[in-house]
């Protein structure tokens, strides 16, 4: 995928999303600007086999559509929802790959859900379809397996203080999301009462 001559180069943000907050806008802003990308992808994972989710899929993709608006080189991608069984890196590449042809592609994901990277799904054919982009936010050495090595680029940031686990345990406690998560997601998991323990 080309425009004028130029090879689209697309970040792929996979994850649950589960909500979306700022620090995922953070991790995007920051990989399309060091690596000058056209464009990020997030997509939110249908059946995500190694995670529970308290959220249905259609959800977490509203509240991502949500946090999103306003970003014109940011968007959101069905593609795992849409494809049925559990979601597996490998087929959301193989998808996007035949979605956008020529265009370069770039996985996205934390150091935390690299350092696992070898019990996922035919991981050593990920190198062929993206490279790789291991956001370090922790500081600490990123051990890259040997078959993945050379499409590898290791990024460090500075970390923000905020997970989605803490977003939803705030929800539970009665706490208030402001400077967690975008407003319209804040909104939207008020009107949807989301993340609350039931009785």
């Amino acid at each position: 995928m080309t425009v004028l001559g130029h090879t689209i180069r697309i970040g792929v943000f996979g994850g649950t999303f589960d909500p979306p907050q700022n620090g995922h806008l953070a991790v995007a802003q920051a990989v399309l600007e060091r690596l000058q990308l056209d464009h990020v992808l997030f997509v939110p994972a249908g059946d995500p086999w190694q995670k529970t989710v308290q959220t249905p899929a259609a959800e977490r993709f509203e509240m991502v559509e949500i946090a999103l608006l306003g970003q014109d080189r940011m968007s959101v991608s069905n593609v795992d929802i849409e494809r049925e069984g559990p979601t597996y890196t490998i087929d959301t590449l193989t998808d996007l790959a035949r979605l956008y042809p020529g265009a370069e592609l770039f996985f996205i994901l934390g150091d935390d859900a690299f350092s696992g990277i070898t019990s996922w799904k035919n991981y050593e054919q990920l190198a062929q379809l993206a490279t790789i982009v291991v956001v370090s936010r922790h500081g600490t050495p990123v051990e890259v397996p040997t078959k993945l090595s050379p499409s590898v680029n290791l990024l460090e940031m500075s970390a923000l203080p905020i997970s989605s686990t803490l977003c939803r345990e705030r929800i539970m406690a009665g706490h208030s999301l402001e400077g967690l998560v975008p407003a319209g997601v804040a909104e939207y998991i008020e009107k949807k009462n989301l993340y609350r323990r039931t009785t």
